[in-house]
C-alpha cells in the first residue's frame, strides 16, 4: 500500500492543486449525468431510451467502494489521478469523433460507461490524495474551497458548455458538430489537467513494498468492513431512509432536461439548448448552492432532527 511522506519539502501550496483537482473531479460527472441527456435529446433519442440507458450510467459511482481498495494497493493515488485524467481526455475526444456516425447512440453510450468508471476511480484517488497530502488543519480549511470549485465545475458543465452548444446549434444548424465541439473542449481541458497535475501534485506518497497484498487479502478486508457496517445499530433503517429520501430526485434528474426541451404541445416547456444552460445549468445550480449554504446554517442552529 502507499503511505504519506511527512516532509515539508515534498509539499506544494494546496492552492496550486486543490481548486483544479476538484474542478476536474466535477466535470466528468456532469458530462455523464447531464450533458449526455441534453445531447441525446437534441440528437433525437426518445425520452424512454434516455431515461433507461443514461440512468444506468450512475452505477459506477454507486459501486465504487468495491474496487476502492485496489486504488490504494496498486501504485499511488497521485499516479491514479493523473492516469485517470489522461483516460478521460481520450474518452471525451472519442465521444466527439463518434457523434457523426450512424450508430452514435450505442457507441457514445459505451464511451460514457468508460468515462463513468474512470471518473469514479478518479474520485476515489483524488479524495484519498487530499487526505494524505494535507494536514488535519489544512483539510478543514480547504474543504470549502474544494466544494466551491466542484460547484463551479457544475455551473461550467451544465451552464456554460450547454450554452456554447446551443449557440453553435443556432449558428450552424449542425447539432452533432455543436456537441462535438463541446466534447473536444472537455478533452482539451483534461489534457491540460493531466499535464498540469503531473507538475502541481506534490509527491507525498511512497509505495509500501514490505508486503505483497493478494486479491484474497483485499477481499477479506472488504468483507470485514462491509459486515461491520451492517452490524451497526439501525444500519438498515439508515439505508432505507437514504434510498427513499433520494428517490424523488433520482426520478427528476433524468427527465428534467427532456421536459425543458420538449415542445409545449407534448407537455414540455419548449426551451432552446442555450436557455436550458442558463435556466437549469446556471441559475438552478447557483440556487441549489445557495440553498445548501442556508440549509447548513439552519441545521447547525437548530439541529438536523428539527428540520
Amino acid at each position: 500500500m502507499s503511505k504519506s511522506i511527512n516532509s515539508t519539502c515534498a509539499k506544494r501550496s494546496p492552492w496550486a492543486w486543490v481548486p483544479t483537482l476538484y474542478f476536474a473531479q466535477g466535470l466528468p460527472y456532469i458530462a455523464v449525468m447531464t450533458l449526455s441527456v441534453i445531447m441525446y435529446k437534441r440528437l433525437g433519442v426518445s425520452n424512454t431510451d434516455i431515461a433507461l440507458y443514461t440512468g444506468w450510467l450512475y452505477l459506477p459511482w454507486v459501486i465504487k467502494p468495491f474496487w476502492s481498495p485496489f486504488v490504494d494497493i496498486i501504485s499511488t493515488k497521485r499516479q491514479w489521478v493523473i492516469i485517470m485524467q489522461w483516460f478521460v481526455a481520450i474518452a471525451f475526444a472519442g465521444i466527439a469523433f463518434a457523434l457523426p456516425v450512424q450508430f452514435f447512440f450505442s457507441l457514445t453510450l459505451a464511451v460514457f460507461w468508460l468515462v463513468a468508471f474512470v471518473s469514479s476511480t478518479h474520485d476515489i484517488a483524488a479524495d484519498g490524495y487530499y487526505m494524505l497530502a494535507l494536514t488535519e488543519h489544512e483539510q478543514s480549511f480547504y474543504v470549502g474551497i474544494r466544494s466551491t470549485f466542484y460547484r463551479i465545475a457544475s455551473v461550467a458543465g451544465q451552464g456554460a458548455l450547454v450554452v456554447v452548444a446551443g449557440c453553435i446549434e443556432e449558428s450552424t444548424g449542425d447539432i452533432p458538430f455543436a456537441w462535438g465541439v463541446v466534447f473536444f473542449v472537455l478533452s482539451a481541458m483534461f489534457l491540460f489537467f493531466a499535464v498540469y497535475h503531473s507538475w502541481a501534485l506534490p509527491k507525498v506518497e511512497i509505495r509500501n513494498t514490505k508486503r505483497n497484498y493478494t486479491f484474497n487479502d483485499v477481499t477479506k478486508e472488504f468483507v470485514r468492513i462491509f459486515v461491520a457496517f451492517f452490524r451497526k445499530k439501525q444500519a438498515g433503517l439508515a439505508i432505507l431512509f437514504m434510498l427513499l429520501y433520494r428517490l424523488p430526485e433520482a426520478q427528476l434528474i433524468k427527465l428534467i432536461n427532456p421536459f425543458l426541451l420538449d415542445a409545449s404541445s407534448i407537455g414540455g416547456l419548449g426551451l432552446s439548448t442555450s436557455e436550458v444552460g442558463i435556466v437549469y445549468g446556471t441559475v438552478g445550480i447557483i440556487g441549489l448552492t445557495a440553498g445548501g449554504i442556508i440549509g447548513s446554517k439552519l441545521a447547525a442552529k437548530t439541529g438536523l432532527h428539527y428540520w
